[in-house]
C-alpha cells in the first residue's frame, strides 16, 4: 500500500524529466518517475498534440465518463505546446535539454534528427543528461527503422501471440496497450539503471529498449528453449490438457476458473472436492498415472466443477490452499477489492469525470508515492515553464508570433 510521510521526500524529487513521446510506452515510464516526485514536462505538437489524447473515445476503447486513458498515461506532469519543427523551437529544445536529467522520446530514427532530438545534439547540449528511447525492432538489423507497436512488434514478432492462443483456435487481438506498458517498466528500468551509473561516474548515459525486445523477454522461456534446439509444445487443449491440474474450469454458474496445481496436489484436490472415491481409480492413482490420463482426468473435473456454483469452489479451493484465479473482466477486475486494498487503484485528483485510476506496479515500502493529479491540458504550462527556463515575456510572445508554441491556453490566460 502507498505510505503517506510528509518527512520523507520522495525517491526522485528534485529530479528534471522532459518527454518528447506519443501514445503509451515513453510516456508511461515518464508517469511512473512522476509518480515517485519527478518534476516531469510533457512537450507535445500544435494541433491535437499526442494522439494519446483521443484513444479513450475511439473504438475499441471501453465508451467512459473522463479520459481515463490520457490520464493513465500521463498524470502528475506539466505540459507544453512546441512546434519543434519551427526555429525557435530549437532554442527552447536545447534549455529543456540543459535543465533535464532524463530525456525520453520515441521519435523514428531520422525524424528525431530532424526534430535536433538525436541522441548527438541532446547529449553535447547535456553530457550529463540521461537519454532514453523506445523503438519497435532495436537500433540494428533490416527492421530497425521499421514502426512498430505492441500489437506488432510485442506481441506478434516476439511468439508471444502465437503461444498464448488455444489449439484450433485463430490467433486473437490481445488487450491494445498491454505491451506499451510492459515496455513502459523495461524503459523505467533503463533509467534508473542509468542514473545509478551517473551517480557513481557523473557521466550520462545513452539507453533503450525495443517493444520487441520487451516481447521476446516475456517469451523467454520458450525462445531460450527454441534457442537450445527444444520441441514446441502443442498449443494448449482444454479437454486433452498436459496437466488437468492446470486447467480452465467452468462452475455451475457459468464462470470460468483457472486451476493452477501441480499433479502431486491430486490427492488434496480429490478429498476437498469430495471425491476422495477417485484416488482409488487406477488411472489416477499416482503422478505418472494422472499424466497419462490427464484428458480423462479434466472431463471428470469439469462434470464435477459443473455441478456447484464458483461460490462454493472458491469456499472449498481456498479452505484446501488449491491455487485458481477466477478469469474476471476488466470491469469485475475494477471492483476487485483487493485492487485497492493493496494499492493496485488509487484515486486521481482533478480528473474530469474521474475518481480512480491504475497505480504503476512498483513498491517503495516506506517511501512516499506522489498523489495522483490529472494530466495537463495541451500547452497548459507553456509560459510557465518557458519563464523557469529563462526566456522573457517578450521573448515568449517571439515565440508565439514565430508559431513555436501557441496563442496562450485558457489556463496560461487565467493566471
Amino acid at each position: 500500500m502507498t505510505t503517506e510521510n510528509a518527512e520523507v521526500t520522495p525517491v526522485f524529487a528534485g529530479l528534471k524529466v522532459v518527454e518528447i513521446a506519443s501514445f503509451i510506452a515513453a510516456p508511461a515510464a515518464a508517469t511512473m518517475l512522476s509518480d515517485f516526485g519527478a518534476d516531469v514536462i510533457k512537450v507535445e505538437p500544435p494541433g491535437i498534440g499526442d494522439p494519446q489524447r483521443l484513444l479513450s473515445s475511439v473504438s475499441p476503447s471501453p465508451a467512459a465518463p473522463g479520459n481515463y486513458s490520457w490520464h493513465l498515461a500521463n498524470r502528475n506532469k506539466r505540459g507544453m505546446s512546441v512546434d519543434l519543427k519551427s526555429e525557435g523551437a530549437t532554442e527552447i529544445l536545447k534549455r529543456l535539454v540543459q535543465w533535464a536529467d532524463v530525456v525520453i522520446t520515441n521519435f523514428p530514427h531520422g525524424t528525431r534528427e530532424k526534430l535536433h532530438l538525436g541522441y548527438e545534439e541532446v547529449s553535447a547540449w547535456n553530457p550529463r543528461v540521461i537519454y532514453a528511447d523506445i523503438t519497435g525492432f532495436g537500433d540494428a538489423g533490416p527492421d530497425a527503422g521499421l514502426p512498430g507497436f505492441d500489437l506488432t512488434a510485442f506481441w506478434s514478432r516476439s511468439g508471444l501471440l502465437a503461444a498464448t492462443r488455444d489449439a484450433g483456435a485463430p490467433p486473437t487481438s490481445p488487450v491494445w496497450g498491454s505491451g506499451d506498458y510492459t515496455t513502459a517498466t523495461t524503459i523505467y528500468a533503463a533509467i534508473a539503471t542509468a542514473l545509478y551509473h551517473r551517480e557513481r561516474t557523473g557521466k550520462g548515459a545513452n539507453v533503450g529498449t525495443s517493444l520487441l525486445a520487451t516481447g521476446v523477454w516475456a517469451t523467454g522461456t520458450l525462445v531460450s528453449a527454441a534457442l537450445a534446439g527444444g520441441t514446441p509444445y502443442e498449443l494448449h487443449d482444454r479437454n486433452k490438457p498436459v496437466n488437468a491440474m492446470t486447467n480452465a474450469y467452468q462452475s455451475g454458474d457459468d464462470r470460468w476458473f483457472m486451476l493452477a496445481a501441480k499433479r502431486t496436489a491430486w490427492p488434496t484436490l480429490a478429498n476437498a472436492i469430495g471425491r476422495a472415491d477417485m484416488l482409488a481409480d487406477p488411472r489416477f492413482a499416482d503422478v505418472e498415472a494422472i499424466a497419462e490420463n490427464a484428458g480423462e482426468l479434466a472431463k471428470l473435473l469439469d462434470d464435477e466443477f459443473r455441478s456447484r456454483p464458483l461460490s462454493h469452489w472458491s469456499d472449498v479451493l481456498d479452505a484446501a490452499r488449491i491455487p485458481y484465479g477466477v478469469i474476471q473482466t476488466a470491469e469485475e477486475a475494477a471492483a476487485d477489492p483487493q485492487l485497492r486494498a493493496a494499492g493496485i487503484v488509487v484515486p486521481i485528483e482533478g480528473a474530469e469525470d474521474l475518481e480512480l485510476t491504475v497505480n504503476n506496479p512498483i513498491t517503495l515500502r516506506g517511501l512516499p508515492r506522489t498523489p495522483s493529479r490529472r494530466a495537463p491540458d495541451h500547452g497548459e504550462h507553456n509560459d510557465e515553464v518557458l519563464a523557469e527556463l529563462g526566456f522573457t515575456t517578450d521573448e515568449i510572445t517571439q515565440l508565439r508570433e514565430e508559431n513555436a508554441i501557441p496563442a496562450a491556453s485558457p489556463q496560461e490566460t487565467a493566471k
